[in-house]
């Protein structure tokens, strides 16, 4: 999208668009350096509270990928006010506004314009350490590949709009664990030798992956049967579901070294390319410190926190064994 547009030379810019990472990081002072990150959503489920808190916590989550802290925030609001109540729209921003105050950020004022759908998302600004920013691209090989949320959120989306799936299955199991923070997950993290972070979002957990790969100019080795997967939705992919976005991020992941030696069925394959809404983080740390690092993430409260992987010294691509 960009391409032919010159980029930025500002010596201060120490993350920017090269390495299509999480945020943007620029450098004010010796021991500070701000965080730049906007995202915005069409509703994942027609609850405008739970829509609202899971927009803001996929939001904030790309400052906790980088290593920050969040301090600010503004609505991006997009929504039909000739065409739906809006009081509507105050749930949605009740939702944002409950989850950027967990976050211990400020919710500053926003913008607003008319759209024939609801959309809804944060500019979110924070802040890091510069001498210890995380991107997508520090990975060595060595490193064990730990995940802190399940992946199949794109489907159970879909399924509940198509019928397949009772919306209070996906409230009592998985909406929580969608609208929750990762900040727990970041600040248990950083207390390891934290190589490389991003959270796993509409490319899918290969997606993610082979970004990782890219960054570092090393093979990633993912265990299938290690990924942790929500609830109902290998069942739905099973029932003939799926997602926009599936066969757009398979091209993706199959225009680099791909390559499959294991035994999986055509839904298990498509769970590799289900787009996340508000994903858990994807961590890099040396393997010699996973056991310990997974530990800290469970006794911290981290939900789900699991090995999925490993790099190794080979050429850029994906291995799933």
């Amino acid at each position: 999208m960009l391409k032919g547009l010159t980029p930025p030379s500002d010596p201060n810019l120490l993350v920017g668009i090269e390495t299509a990472d999480d945020a943007a990081v620029y450098k004010l002072s010796s021991d500070m350096a701000m965080i730049n990150t906007v995202d915005f959503i069409p509703p994942p489920v027609d609850d405008p509270y739970w829509f609202g808190q899971i927009a803001a916590a996929n939001s904030i989550s790309d400052i906790y990928s980088m290593g920050g802290k969040p301090l600010t925030a503004l609505n991006l609001v997009m929504f039909p006010s000739k065409s739906l109540d809006m009081g509507i729209l105050h749930d949605i921003l009740r939702g944002g506004h409950d989850k950027v105050f967990e976050a211990g950020a400020c919710l500053v004022g926003g913008h607003t314009i008319d759209d024939e759908e609801p959309k809804y998302g944060l500019c979110v600004n924070g802040i890091v350490d510069p001498k210890r920013v995380i991107t997508n691209a520090g990975s060595k090989p060595g490193d064990a590949l730990v995940l802190t949320k399940p992946i199949g959120s794109g489907v159970l989306f879909n399924a509940v709009r198509s019928g397949k799936l009772p919306f209070k299955d996906l409230e009592k199991d998985i909406l929580p664990v969608l609208a929750s923070l990762n900040d727990i997950a970041i600040a248990t993290a950083l207390k390891f030798d934290l190589n490389a972070c991003t959270d796993v979002t509409g490319f899918g957990i290969l997606g993610h992956l082979l970004e990782i790969s890219l960054g570092c100019g090393a093979r990633v080795v993912v265990d299938f049967n290690a990924i942790p997967i929500y609830p109902y939705a290998r069942e739905m992919y099973n029932k003939g579901e799926t997602t926009g976005s599936n066969k757009g991020n398979r091209q993706m992941v199959n225009s680099e070294n791909f390559d499959i030696q294991t035994s999986l069925s055509k839904p298990e394959e498509e769970l590799l390319f289900d787009p996340q809404t508000s994903g858990g983080l994807l961590l890099s740390v040396p393997d010699s410190q996973c056991t310990d690092f997974i530990l800290a993430l469970e006794t911290a409260g981290v939900a789900v926190a699991k090995k999925i992987g490993y790099v190794v010294a080979e050429s850029v691509g994906i291995t799933i064994v």
